[in-house]
């Protein structure tokens, strides 16, 4: 009897523990699938917003000490078109002088090449000034992109700050841009239509130029962080708030 007690204790903890792996499961792909539809449904840009937000930046706080530019992969050797968007956007926001210095973040993360320095030799190569282009290297998710950089920036004096990319994403950080920052960060995702006046530049990386940025001790985010994990950093909860405080980074 004693046996059968203790084999049916084991059976129902082993039960219990497979409906809470289970139920873990069912959260976190409901999570990456809300994820998903919004970066589907993202696909038609959106026009109006970009557009409105654009105008609200020059005549209401332009120019920019900076802005914060949020990294991609770097594959076969040649940025795709999400880099090129925001690296162009940047290149837009500076010569017009809605940014007097560009903030380029992202660490090796899914590919061996740091994004920021990538972007940043992309930049150079379309004509922003090399002491004009800041980089964190440290990010590797676009709440870190946006949290390192407001660190950088206050290290080197820049009172006012904006995100710059692509309308998803400025989308998507909205709300922590409100919750974790004394001074606010505005948000300028890019217009598609201003942006077609760029798209004929394509400048090509020499094999030489993009090397340099290789991190010989890579390994993708995919091999170190589990999905839940990577979840949580797109959410910012693997930053430590509990240790900053009010939960927020202070003024600039």
């Amino acid at each position: 009897m004693i046996f059968k007690q203790y084999q049916r204790t084991d059976c129902l903890l082993f039960v219990k523990s497979e409906n809470l792996k289970q139920f873990k499961s069912i959260i976190f792909l409901s999570i990456a699938l809300a994820l998903f539809t919004i970066q589907l449904s993202s696909c038609i840009t959106p026009r109006k917003a970009p557009r409105r937000m654009l105008a609200e930046a020059k005549e209401n706080h332009a120019p920019f000490d900076a802005i914060i530019v949020p990294g991609i992969p770097f594959n076969n050797g040649a940025w795709d078109s999400v880099m090129k968007a925001r690296v162009l956007w940047a290149l837009c926001l500076y010569n017009n002088g809605i940014t007097k210095n560009v903030i380029f973040s992202g660490a090796a993360v899914y590919s061996p090449y740091h994004e920021s320095k990538i972007m940043g030799v992309y930049a150079q190569k379309l004509g922003i000034p090399a002491e004009r282009i800041f980089y964190d290297t440290l990010a590797r998710h676009s709440t870190e992109n946006v949290y390192y950089s407001y660190k950088l920036a206050k290290k080197l004096g820049f009172k006012k700050l904006a995100l710059a990319t692509d309308p998803f994403q400025s989308l998507l950080l909205r709300r922590f841009l409100r919750r974790r920052f004394e001074t606010t960060v505005h948000r300028v995702p890019f217009v598609v239509d201003t942006l077609r006046a760029y798209k004929h530049l394509n400048p090509i990386l020499e094999a030489t130029e993009y090397q340099q940025f290789r991190d010989k001790r890579f390994f993708p985010i995919t091999e170190t962080e589990g999905l839940f994990q990577r979840i949580r950093g797109t959410l910012g909860r693997e930053i430590e708030w509990e240790n900053i405080p009010n939960g927020k980074l202070e003024a600039l």
